[in-house]
């Protein structure tokens, strides 16, 4: 998909006169993933925080060690928006909560939604695997996208795939949650795959 057909001002306050779609995307994973930050990256609108600070209440709960400066979590959800395809689409993007404590709001976050793009963390793949079984239990098709933190190990992605036991046909990639362009990029990933599952299928000749 040509990077042209994706908008890249930030500061877009307002639904595009072009826009004639618009999806619900669920922003998933595991706890410190970076998904806060992803959303913060792509959203063109100032995006919605509903974050607490980490208190001691955490310790022996949260994990940390892959993001030991980490200070707030989100106890709700992340939510932001941005326009794609000429902004013939708009995209709202919905971060959820990271710990398994919060599992019934992920469950009403993906209620209505076209898909998900799940990010993960090299270092902790294994923490995947509840998003990615609720996922699956909802039936919510989904792509993933490991963050690359600075000090993470890269694997090479078929690796990963069998380490996270994806689908031949689900989408794997990497993307910088701080990096704007390589987030749009794992979204646009997310939008082709959502896009060729709905696709109508091809004609079939009648046997004569």
């Amino acid at each position: 998909m040509d990077s042209a057909n994706w908008s890249d001002q930030p500061a877009v306050h307002y639904l595009a006169p072009a826009v004639t779609r618009s999806a619900k995307i669920v922003v998933a994973g595991a706890f410190g993933v970076g998904k806060t930050t992803f959303v913060g990256s792509v959203s063109e609108v100032t995006p919605l925080r509903m974050e607490e600070p980490i208190t001691q209440a955490s310790v022996g709960v949260d994990d940390l060690r892959g993001t030991p400066h980490k200070t707030t979590t989100t106890v709700a959800m992340d939510f932001g928006r941005i326009h794609l395809l000429d902004d013939r689409l708009v995209l709202y993007l919905f971060g959820t909560p990271g710990q398994t404590r919060f599992r019934p709001l992920w469950e009403g976050l993906t209620e209505g939604a076209l898909g998900a793009l799940v990010l993960a963390d090299a270092r902790d793949l294994e923490g995947s695997h509840e998003v990615l079984s609720l996922l699956e239990e909802q039936q919510t098709p989904y792509a993933v996208a490991i963050n690359v933190f600075p000090d993470a190990p890269r694997y090479p992605l078929h690796e990963v795939r069998q380490a996270l036991a994806l689908d031949p046909d689900t989408p794997l990639a990497e993307c910088d949650a701080r990096d704007r362009r390589s987030c749009v990029y794992a979204l646009i990933t997310l939008i082709e795959h959502l896009t060729a599952r709905h696709a109508p299928a091809p004609l079939v000749e009648p046997r004569p």
